[in-house]
């Protein structure tokens, strides 16, 4: 096999990407202290067709040389907004139309390979802290928590990680044929 070299990839300009459909996905950054992180956050969410990136509280924003060496450009690609607060982003989300997803271990919670979006829903996923995880104002305000199965001695994975994770389950269900 051959790997495919950029041409063959076909990628489509900034200007293109920006003026396509997006799929009804929202990822909330709930106090993501690491640029490096922002930046993976918007690489991911530009793969997966993601509408927007609320970015919250101690979350950084675009420009940024940090966020840019992870982003790779795609921070000029997906539309995003800073929020004061999580909850501000959540308030919002919601009166758009959007179930808001906790990524969260937390009793009660829906392992992720078993949640099965609605193909006609509109998701917004809750990222949290590198340490903290999301906090518990946004634990308590969503409508379902998520949960990624482990079974390392670590008890969580990187936030940029999880994200993809959760992103990709739910592009899955939406991704257009």
């Amino acid at each position: 096999m051959e790997k495919k070299t950029i041409w063959d990839l076909g990628r489509p300009s900034v200007d293109q990407y920006r003026s396509r459909p997006k799929l009804p996905i929202a990822l909330i950054a709930d106090n993501i202290r690491s640029l490096n992180n922002i930046g993976s956050l918007f690489r991911t969410s530009d793969a997966f067709l993601v509408d927007r990136i609320a970015l919250c509280g101690i979350s950084a924003t675009p420009p940024s040389p940090e966020i840019h060496k992870t982003a790779l450009g795609a921070e000029d690609s997906v539309d995003w907004i800073h929020y004061p607060t999580v909850t501000e982003a959540i308030d919002a989300l919601r009166a758009d139309g959007f179930t808001i997803c906790c990524l969260e271990q937390v009793k009660g919670s829906v392992a992720l390979d078993k949640f099965r979006p609605d193909p006609n829903g509109k998701y917004a996923v809750i990222v949290g802290h590198e340490v903290d995880g999301v906090s518990q104002e946004a634990v308590d305000a969503a409508d379902i928590c998520l949960e990624i199965p482990q079974y390392g001695t670590k008890h969580s994975l990187n936030v940029s990680v999880s994200a993809a994770l959760a992103l990709w389950q739910i592009f899955t269900a939406l991704r257009p044929e």
